[in-house]
């Protein structure tokens, strides 16, 4: 993914990938509600994100569409934090989130399956 969110971009993504296409007026109403934004203030993200490609916007009242899926944007931010942190090493990443807490048998399970996975591919 060569396109580059920020936070608050993300948190306008956000919207339309739980509710699906939408308007610019419900994406402010819903962020209003969740973080105090104002309308210009959402509206300016919204038009950063149509220029850089994650929105498409059609008419009938300021639809919104999502360009890229969540799952794009998940991979590449994990990608980076990964890179920058972590210098490219997936298994020091791994290690530093099992390490913050006790896991639960089922959460050991789930990731025993994931890696096994994994290793069959």
């Amino acid at each position: 993914m060569d396109i580059k969110l920020f936070d608050s971009e993300l948190k306008v993504m956000d919207v339309l990938w739980r509710e699906g296409d939408t308007t610019a007026k419900h994406i402010s109403d819903v962020l209003k509600e969740e973080t105090g934004w104002n309308m210009n203030t959402t509206y300016t993200l919204i038009k950063r994100c149509i220029k850089k490609g994650a929105i498409e916007r059609y008419e009938p009242k300021f639809m919104c569409h999502a360009l890229i899926p969540k799952e794009e944007v998940q991979e590449a931010e994990t990608n980076e934090l990964i890179n920058k942190i972590y210098d490219g090493s997936a298994d020091k990443l791994f290690t530093a989130l099992l390490g913050r807490k006790k896991l639960s048998a089922e959460q050991i399970d789930n990731l025993k399956k994931i890696v096994g996975n994994i290793s069959d591919v």
